[in-house]
């Protein structure tokens, strides 16, 4: 009876479906998020996708009504390819255009800029 060797590569390989359908689910989670909170916020909306180290990459969405938010993906090309599938527009950089758009509320002044101003630093 001969024996056959598997070489080093072959459970890498099984482990490749499992890693890629993972990473579908990553996508169509991030997309399908990235549609509501773009149906929420105005109907539309816009992204751009930043780097963020080992913990991922953001992708900060602006709606057309002005609010804001982000999601972090597990890497930058599901991050791209959640943008992609979501069908909103994506910006290259968040510049003064993307920016101008973004409309802060009470809760952003009071925690952002409300120490700096004279509001309370813990309200």
């Amino acid at each position: 009876m001969a024996e056959t060797s598997q070489s080093p590569s072959q459970p890498e390989q099984a482990d490749q479906p499992v890693a890629d359908a993972r990473a579908e689910r990553h996508v169509a989670r991030l997309a399908k998020r990235i549609g509501a909170f773009a149906g929420s916020h105005g109907g539309s909306a816009e992204g751009q996708i930043a780097y963020v180290g080992e913990v991922g990459t953001r992708i900060l969405l602006v709606g057309s009504d002005g609010t804001w938010g982000d999601l972090v993906a597990p890497s930058y090309e599901i991050a791209e390819r959640a943008v992609e599938a979501s069908g909103i527009a994506r910006q290259d950089s968040f510049d003064g255009e993307m920016a101008a758009k973004v409309r802060t509320g009470p809760y952003e002044w009071k925690r952002m800029a409300g120490i700096q101003v004279g509001g309370s630093p813990n309200t």
